[in-house]
């Protein structure tokens, strides 16, 4: 099947908005896309970014015409460092009016209780070992101080949550324990944070080097292949709307 992925300027809907980071990483540019859904009682930040990326957020936000004040809550897919890096910026500039939502499996990395499950001592170590010193350095500053902030509320699979007119959520582990993924039912949106990626113009499934248990995260890739998708949005490779419904449905049957 031929894809086609095109990147996230902004607006891509009525209430959803698809934002575009980026940074140099291992020599070269990679972009991530966290993803904000527009409400009349204010904004909904799905995902927030590598440290040091805060001030590019915010200035993708405003944007689209949202501000720091409009966003009332954080939506985290899962504890990995490029999506929970900016979470303690937006909770210095917003102590205690943010809401921050989680699944209850990743809370504790996220809180800071455990190390992250992919920056354990033994992964960095082993993760060094091979990189060039330019880019050691650069991985070693990136986890010195991990990114740690409260969860005020766990999601659980099934609910549909107040947001973006109804949106349904999705327990699908594999990539960590926690990661969940995100059906704006009126919009037929499906948010995925690492559950899937963009590479090349096609929608594939998780990258095998980044997941801890990529059989776990394939099986669950059938709990999105039933879904109204008219659009995919991946934290990696951004956009995806060529037949997304039936693209899925053929990554699920290959479990």
């Amino acid at each position: 099947m031929g894809g086609e992925g095109r990147k996230p300027g902004g607006m891509e809907n009525s209430r959803v908005h698809v934002l575009t980071l980026t940074m140099d990483l291992f020599g070269a540019t990679m972009e991530i896309h966290p993803v904000l859904i527009r409400d009349v009682d204010g904004a909904t930040l799905v995902d927030t970014g590598m440290p040091g990326q805060f001030s590019q957020l915010v200035e993708a936000m405003n944007q689209v015409g949202v501000t720091l004040g409009d966003v009332h809550r954080v939506i985290l897919t899962h504890q990995d460092v490029d999506h929970i890096g900016g979470l303690p910026d937006l909770l210095r500039e917003r102590p205690t009016n943010l809401q921050v939502w989680a699944h209850a499996a990743d809370r504790p990395y996220i809180e800071g209780e455990k190390t992250l499950l992919k920056a354990n001592p033994e992964r960095t170590r082993e993760m060094l070992s091979h990189m060039p010193p330019a880019v050691r350095s650069q991985v070693e500053a990136m986890f010195v101080h991990l990114p740690t902030g409260r969860v005020n509320r766990e999601l659980m699979d099934g609910e549909v949550l107040p947001v973006g007119g109804g949106t349904r959520v999705i327990h699908t582990p594999g990539h960590t324990p926690g990661h969940l993924s995100f059906f704006v039912e009126a919009e037929n949106t499906l948010i995925t944070g690492d559950a899937m990626l963009v590479k090349e113009g096609e929608l594939q499934g998780p990258n095998p080097a980044n997941t801890l248990d990529m059989e776990q995260a394939t099986r669950s890739l059938a709990k999105l292949a039933d879904l109204p998708v008219k659009m995919v949005v991946c934290y990696h490779g951004g956009v995806y709307q060529n037949n997304p419904q039936a693209r899925i449905a053929q990554l699920a049957v290959r479990v």
